[in-house]
């Protein structure tokens, strides 16, 4: 690492530059698409029972999403992301990590959420901002969080968990606890100012963090050819002198590989470590948007072709740990949950008025409290306007 003090410069004596593209990244890949390891590829230790639990969660997540995205397209929801085609590269990496560590993620890392144990139930409570869901409906549909499976509440300015998430490891190291933080963004979010503080934090604070890029081609609309001129966001980890790794994000066996070695020397050497996953966003950025609009189909189904979950299946079926019967089952048993678990909790009442304004101050303010008064003489004066909170339905 060089800074002003150093004793012994690297000198040159001729005028010469670093060329943008002078340091090339590899990127680890362990499995093919058929299934079967790549020639010399080091297979990191998956024990049956793990890589099923890492599987089905895979599916459910697909499940999930196909049905909550018909469930928006029905008017049942207001909004949704999907994980579609990022599978692997969230399961996998979740998947190496202990319930100790913190997760922050940006908004489609569901699937590390439901690793943890998060149930149908609670997705539904939250889509659906019912009296229930763990936030108490202030959040948009699929800003989940949960305090119990150390998971932080998603916020929707892009890139402000990772300086967060520094913080947060710092903490960690100086309790001394043998946990760390896993910190989720998307190649879009690393041009954000956020991205260059945090990980320039994590690096002079010796923090163990372990970034994780979810390069998927794409910030909503914008190509990352239009977003950046080098060589992806894994040049930006050795730049700020973070151990970094680039993988195939729709192998997961690379992508756990490589997050079992980055929480290691996170745990161990206290430093922050950055995965770049390459993968790609095999559905729509949400339900606002039509990406028919700025890629080809051609495009999609050279992806397709790659899918996480196939790859995974077809590993699977080689090593004789799964079949067709097994996968016919769960993707019944899935479809069944999600659908019989949305039909269910659409009944449930709205969160109460009165806890409109708690949870800000020990005592609300008193100009608070006028404005709260003044609410509800209003939604008392027009309850046809408000048949959600002035109605049976309110809790």
């Amino acid at each position: 690492m060089s800074s002003a003090s150093d004793e012994k410069p690297n000198l040159m004596h001729q005028t010469q530059f670093i060329q943008g593209h002078d340091l090339p990244i590899p990127t680890l890949s362990i499995l093919n698409a058929d299934g079967s390891i790549q020639a010399g590829a080091e297979v990191p230790e998956l024990d049956q029972e793990t890589a099923i639990k890492i599987y089905r969660n895979m599916v459910y997540i697909r499940v999930l999403d196909e049905r909550m995205i018909s469930a928006q397209r029905q008017g049942r929801l207001s909004f949704y992301l999907t994980c579609s085609g990022e599978e692997a590269a969230v399961t996998g990496t979740a998947a190496a990590f202990t319930i100790n560590d913190m997760i922050m993620g940006q908004y489609r890392e569901q699937a590390a959420l439901r690793l943890r144990g998060f149930s149908t139930e609670q997705f539904m409570n939250q889509l659906l901002s019912n009296k229930d869901d763990l936030g108490k409906g202030r959040q948009m549909p699929v800003h989940y969080g949960s305090n119990e499976l150390n998971y932080m509440t998603i916020s929707s300015p892009l890139g402000t968990q990772i300086p967060q998430a520094a913080g947060y490891a710092y903490a960690q190291k100086l309790q001394g606890n043998d946990a760390c933080t896993l910190c989720y963004f998307g190649e879009g979010a690393a041009s954000e100012g956020d991205f260059h503080a945090g990980m320039n934090m994590a690096a002079v604070l010796n923090c163990p963090v372990v970034f994780v890029c979810r390069n998927n081609g794409y910030a909503i609309s914008t190509p990352a050819d239009e977003q950046f001129k080098g060589d992806g966001i894994a040049a930006r980890g050795v730049g700020y002198g973070i151990k970094t790794i680039r993988v195939d994000g729709n192998d997961i066996l690379a992508v756990y590989s490589a997050s079992l070695a980055a929480r290691r020397i996170a745990i161990e050497n206290n430093e922050p470590v950055l995965i770049e996953t390459m993968s790609y966003r095999l559905g729509a950025h949400s339900t606002s948007d039509d990406p028919s609009g700025y890629r080809s189909k051609d495009e999609e189904d050279k992806w397709r072709e790659k899918d996480p979950i196939e790859r995974m299946q077809n590993w699977l079926q080689s090593k004789g740990w799964w079949n067709e019967e097994e996968e016919k089952s769960i993707l019944e048993s899935y479809r069944k949950d999600v659908l019989d678990t949305l039909k269910r909790v659409e009944k449930k009442d709205m969160p109460g008025l009165d806890e409109l304004i708690t949870d800000v101050y020990d005592t609300p303010p008193a100009h608070l409290q006028k404005q709260f008064e003044e609410l509800k003489e209003h939604i008392a004066k027009y309850p046809e306007n408000y048949p959600v909170a002035g109605g049976a339905k309110h809790g």
